[in-house]
């Protein structure tokens, strides 16, 4: 029986594709594993909640480690918020929420290309 390191998915596929900060939650938004990623008292639960209606991404925006994001994709797989020129990828899979925090070393699209393709993983895998 081989245990999963979530630790070890956030700073191999998240840290490692050139996320600034990146965490995994389970979905009632508390974090398996994170670096670089200082989620506030009650962000993840409410990132968590976001994806029961996920259109509501566009009014309120997504806040996390602080930050206000401007949401700008929303569906009940995937929520992406924009600032500046970072932003942030949210993948919502069976059993857990991939999140990645990027900024202006990573392009929006290779950010997005990362987090779906770990959610895949986690899919294909169970979680």
């Amino acid at each position: 029986q081989t245990t999963m390191s979530w630790q070890s998915y956030v700073d191999d596929q998240l840290i490692a594709a050139g996320f600034a900060g990146a965490a995994i939650l389970g979905l009632d938004g508390n974090a398996w594993a994170s670096k670089n990623l200082d989620l506030k008292a009650g962000e993840g639960a409410a990132l968590a909640n976001l994806f029961k209606t996920p259109a509501n991404v566009f009014a309120s925006g997504v806040t996390l480690a602080g930050n206000k994001y401007m949401g700008i994709k929303g569906d009940e797989r995937s929520i992406y918020g924009k600032k500046g020129t970072g932003g942030v990828v949210t993948v919502k899979t069976s059993q857990a929420i991939v999140v990645g925090v990027y900024d202006d070393k990573l392009q929006p699209g290779n950010a997005s290309v990362a987090g779906e393709k770990l959610a895949d993983y986690l899919i294909e895998n169970g979680y």
